[in-house]
């Protein structure tokens, strides 16, 4: 019989605590469910477990595996579950929290280890793979996730329905980590972080931040030619314009506010949306005025809990590429379609093809009427099959003001990556009153749309140096050119062709260190750069460079203005 991998993976847990408990009886036992890629599971113990323990318990479940034993479940009242948990505290006290009014409670036994469970499980450990799951690391973790309490250990595993797809996945997690942003942005010297001051902020290094504006230079581009305009709001207002919104309600723990002297509450930006209705808000619209497309590179701060923290990918103050687009009713429909094709076309052009489409729908906590619920979601579903655009529905993840697109990218190695959204809006006009005079001179309420594209900067540039291994496109590249003298003596014709190359607006630097050609090209190939022009004795004679391009083994010698106008073009954001 064959069980989905979910069911798999929690089977597997709880073999897993079997084993814990083979080898160590004293283990007290918190829990653990599925996760993405395998599983894990707490335990108090003052054993301290490390890599050393891996492979006995690892050992010790293909034993159990082995064994063929049974999942077997009972259906108990709640004083006979404190009696078959009375030496286990965790469970005693997820048991003394439990309201048991007329309700029983399933516990699961697989070999000599009960666990509560709601289940369902394998039937026997017979249909579990042997040799599909290996442990990754162990953590701490506290109990409830809470601080206050306990500090347990948390035993990570990969698992899989078989072997080869086990292998396949550390095959994959090999490769990330040769591709992680963080390495890499090290290595690329782009930028670095300072937990103990900053925790969740980027430090931008010269060359990060030289990609960090490309990206922002590219996407302002590209917004221009669609009919965008360009906006920006203040980083800190009144608290009251997201009580308004709704933000504080859902969002008010994650956001840094304080209250000044004269007794205000003052927020720091979390998020772009308020400032734009204000803009809106300052002149009378008119239906000729609309569709208003109003971008806004606009940095926010949002606490996020310090154990979340990942390099760039997610941090606690990011740039959104955000915009919101105003328009009427009828104009919906249409402005979802031209912002949904401009955001497959700039994926595109970054090397993403594959790109999944989910419509999330209304969640279960949310503001506004069902009736305009209805509206938004049937408007966004009906674009995207007029057009022919495959998706998935994703009930209830919509955003609590309304339902939204989702743009799920895939990289080269097979990860996927949620960036862009388009979001649908007719509550937040409603709850800041905004309005634009129609064709028959009555006042109109107009639909906002939510729009971003990257997501946030910070991100999307971690997911594209992870996808390209740190080998950024020319255009996008920090440092294009490096230019290397083979000794001091051609340190004049070597600044010559740095000067060429600037004055053709591609920047370029001469690499002047004391150190021999071969370590020079071999730190800077380690830092990404696209090309390294070497210039000696007959390259100073012949105007003409040696060029090393990144991944290419064949070394070429091209004229010097042939090559300044060829980088000239490569250079060029391309639109």
């Amino acid at each position: 019989m064959s069980y989905p991998i979910e069911l798999i993976r929690h089977s597997l847990a709880h073999v897993m605590a079997a084993a814990v408990k083979k080898l160590h009886p004293d283990v007290k036992f918190a829990g653990g469910p599925a996760i993405e890629n395998g599983f894990y599971y707490d335990f108090d113990t003052d054993y301290r477990f490390s890599e050393e323990d891996f492979e006995k318990i690892e050992r010790e479940m293909r034993e159990l595996i082995k064994s063929n034993g049974r999942f077997e479940q009972r259906i108990i009242e709640l004083d006979e579950a404190k009696k078959i948990f009375a030496d286990q505290p965790y469970k005693m006290e997820w048991l003394n929290e439990y309201d048991a009014a007329g309700e029983k409670l399933s516990i699961y036994t697989f070999r000599d280890f009960t666990d509560l469970c709601r289940g369902p499980h394998v039937e026997s450990s017979k249909d579990l793979p042997r040799d599909g799951f290996k442990i990754r690391n162990v953590a701490g973790a506290y109990w409830k996730g809470d601080s206050k309490n306990k500090m347990l250990q948390r035993i990570y595993v990969d698992a899989f329905e078989s072997k080869e797809a086990l292998d396949n996945f550390l095959k994959m997690q090999e490769e990330a980590a040769k591709r992680d942003h963080r390495k890499l942005g090290k290595d690329m010297d782009l930028f670095h972080f300072e937990p103990e001051y900053a925790p969740g902020a980027v430090f931008w290094h010269d060359k990060g931040y030289k990609v960090y504006r490309r990206l922002i230079d590219y996407m302002r581009a590209r917004q221009e030619r669609a009919g965008y305009i360009e906006v920006c709001t203040p980083a800190v207002m009144d608290r009251v314009l997201w009580e308004t919104s709704g933000h504080w309600e859902k969002y008010g723990a994650h956001n840094y506010s304080g209250k000044t002297e004269d007794e205000r509450m003052f927020c720091i930006k979390p998020m772009n949306c308020p400032g734009g209705v204000l803009i809106y808000r300052s002149a009378l619209r008119s239906y000729r005025d609309l569709p208003l497309r109003m971008a806004e590179f606009g940095k926010v701060n949002r606490y996020e809990a310090s154990g979340s923290l990942m390099g760039v990918m997610r941090v606690r103050e990011f740039t959104q590429d955000d915009a919101h687009i105003f328009c009427t009713p009828e104009q919906m429909e249409t402005e979802c379609i031209d912002t949904l094709k401009l955001i497959l076309d700039i994926y595109k052009q970054f090397g993403f093809n594959e790109v999944k489409i989910y419509l999330s729908t209304r969640p279960e906590k949310r503001i506004g009427s069902d009736e305009i619920w209805d509206l938004c979601e049937k408007s966004l579903a009906n674009a995207l099959n007029a057009h022919g655009y495959e998706f998935t529905i994703n009930p209830g993840e919509g955003a609590f003001y309304g339902p939204k697109l989702e743009f799920i990218l895939r990289d080269a190695i097979g990860r996927e990556w949620q960036c862009g959204t388009i979001q649908v809006d007719m509550n937040l006009p409603e709850r800041f009153d905004i309005s634009y005079i129609g064709e028959d001179g009555e006042k109109h309420r107009p639909v906002m749309l939510h729009r971003a594209l990257f997501g946030s900067i910070e991100r999307f540039m971690g997911i594209l140096i992870e996808n390209q291994s740190g080998n950024l496109p020319l255009w996008l590249s920090p440092e294009p050119v490096v230019v290397v003298p083979v000794s001091e003596k051609y340190k004049d014709y070597a600044e010559q062709v740095v000067s060429d190359l600037r004055a053709a607006g591609v920047y370029s630097r001469a690499d002047l260190r004391d150190e021999k050609v071969n370590y020079k090209v071999r730190d800077l190939s380690l830092a990404k750069t696209p090309i390294i022009a070497v210039v000696g004795e007959k390259e100073a004679a012949d105007k003409t460079v040696t060029l090393r391009k990144l991944g290419v083994e064949k070394q070429e010698v091209v004229a010097l203005d042939e090559f300044v106008n060829q980088m000239r073009d490569a250079v060029k954001l391309p639109l």
